[in-house]
């Protein structure tokens, strides 16, 4: 999004008393991080929806190509989870998981066995629960053995439009929030604003960055880690459409994204954050291992852990270095209590 919009918005907010000057770091990952990503997502999405009309077969290539590219696009923003997103549960009804007892599955196997007539309208499916929307919902659509050629062909071809219409429409409100005063509240702390002051919004981004690192490392590959004696390789997110380590692949390139800005001018930090994530990715790539499948034998499962210790190492940096560049701390996040 260019600057002069940033401009725009933040002179058509409402004025805050006694409001800070904008912090020009602040503006840089809004212009350059936040916006062009949800604009991403919300264009993809709106893609996803319309491969979907035209063609709604599982084993479509269009629709799972389209499904493929409005999921990366989710992958990018996620660890974003604060503002738009967390209204009405936004990121939820886009993506639950972890799903350890198996809701989604359990959801969209009663609304075919039921065909239910909810998913008829956007209004009405938006009341679903979130376990069977979303894109982990869509992978058991187009993916999963028994739930992808599940009930009538025509009733599973209108729930995947149903569910891909609502992720069209929920991106699109998250991205027409930013556009509309989130961003310019980011942007304009003050004392009677979402955020009072400079250090306050720098920590939520801060907060963002070490948020993603921690699922990243704990849940992505945590959870197909499980234990040595006890591997879970079928824990590991979207398993069934080939996608784990694609997730932790562009969840890191968009965290090195927001650590290099939040770096700034720190030439040695950024040097030294840029060097822990480009070897994290090459040990990553090294796996040739989509589904962290061989976390379940012993010598392919000790590569897995390294690349979890490498995210772990570059956690380390954001919190015993960056934060305190910074001036400040992770504090709670998103995630926490769930």
């Amino acid at each position: 999004m260019k600057r002069i919009l940033l401009i725009a918005l933040a002179v058509a907010a409402p004025c805050v008393a006694s409001a800070q000057a904008a912090d020009p770091l602040v503006g840089k990952v809004i212009d350059t991080h936040i916006l062009p990503r949800f604009e991403a997502l919300a264009q993809t999405s709106d893609r996803l929806a319309d491969a979907a009309i035209a063609e709604c077969t599982p084993d479509s290539e269009t629709l799972r190509a389209a499904y493929g590219d409005a999921f990366d696009a989710w992958v990018a923003v996620s660890h974003l989870r604060f503002g738009p997103t967390e209204i009405n549960d936004r990121a939820f009804a886009l993506a639950f998981w972890p799903d350890s007892r198996g809701v989604t599955p359990r959801t969209l196997g009663t609304l075919i066995a039921d065909q239910d007539p909810i998913i008829a309208t956007p209004q009405e499916f938006s009341q679903v629960s979130i376990a069977g929307r979303g894109f982990y919902g869509m992978e058991f659509l187009l993916y999963d053995d028994a739930l992808s050629t599940a009930g009538p062909a025509a009733y599973h071809c209108a729930l995947v439009q149903a569910v891909a219409a609502d992720i069209a429409a929920t991106t699109a409100e998250i991205l027409t929030d930013w556009q509309g005063d989130y961003a310019a509240r980011l942007l304009n702390p003050g004392p009677n604003g979402t955020y009072r002051t400079q250090e306050e919004t720098v920590q939520e981004l801060f907060k963002a960055l070490t948020t993603g690192l921690e699922f990243t490392s704990d849940t992505r590959l945590g959870r197909p880690l499980g234990s040595f004696d006890k591997p879970r390789p079928t824990r590991a997110e979207v398993w069934r459409s080939g996608r784990s380590a694609r997730h932790v692949m562009i969840s890191l390139e968009s965290l090195e994204n927001l650590m290099m800005l939040l770096a700034g001018d720190n030439a040695d930090l950024a040097a030294r954050s840029q060097h822990a994530f480009e070897t994290t990715l090459a040990e990553l790539g090294a796996l040739n291992d989509p589904v962290f499948a061989g976390v379940a034998a012993p010598q392919t499962r000790l590569k897995v852990e390294v690349v979890q210790q490498s995210v772990d190492a570059i956690r380390d940096i954001a919190r015993q270095e960056l934060g305190p560049t910074l001036g400040v701390a992770a504090g709670f996040n998103a995630l926490d209590g769930d």
